[in-house]
């Protein structure tokens, strides 16, 4: 099965229009959202075209082929409106041999790590910064970056998961990184 990861669109029509045009390019099973869907934060700008209601309108035709965890600007008004579930703080996803800890951030991350073992991928999105380390314990820390708002002079960019293969992408498709397991 094959996965794109995005996170925090943050209410952006341009960039989550990107998105879902990288998501039919890619061909993926499954579009994996690690948060910050329609809100934009106190701390961000407003990112290009905020248009949440337009952000809605997007995602929602596509409820069966999302999965989705809960950003720090997600909340239960954004469950009334959208068709998937957006409230969970976290998801196992097991493929293959490759285990993931997908969740936000906010609560869970390099520096605050839920109990999970040595070679499981604790995968964030919330810092705005594409990852890919192994942490001392042995837990792979990834994030795949943020597809409106980037930091650090990332570019705006998703990630791919398939048969133990992870590609950092910018949203025209240029592999940017790749890390096989």
């Amino acid at each position: 099965m094959k996965f794109m990861i995005a996170s925090d669109i943050h209410g952006s029509a341009f960039w989550c229009r990107k998105t879902l045009e990288a998501f039919e390019r890619e061909k993926a099973d499954k579009l994996l959202l690690l948060g910050d869907i329609l809100y934009h934060g106190p701390r961000n700008d407003l990112p290009d075209e905020y248009a949440p209601k337009e952000v809605i309108s997007m995602l929602n035709p596509l409820r069966d082929k999302i999965l989705c965890v809960r950003g720090n600007c997600d909340t239960e008004v954004d469950q009334m409106v959208l068709d998937f579930p957006v409230l969970a703080d976290y998801a196992y996803i097991v493929s293959g041999n490759t285990t993931i800890f997908a969740t936000h951030g906010h609560v869970y991350n390099e520096n605050n790590l839920p109990p999970i073992s040595a070679g499981t991928i604790l995968l964030n999105g919330h810092f705005h910064v594409p990852a890919c380390r192994t942490l001392e314990n042995g837990v792979i820390y990834m994030n795949p970056g943020s597809v409106s708002i980037p930091k650090e002079n990332s570019l705006h960019q998703y990630m791919t998961a398939e048969d133990g293969t992870f590609e950092w992408k910018d949203l025209e498709g240029k592999v940017l990184m790749k890390v096989s397991l």
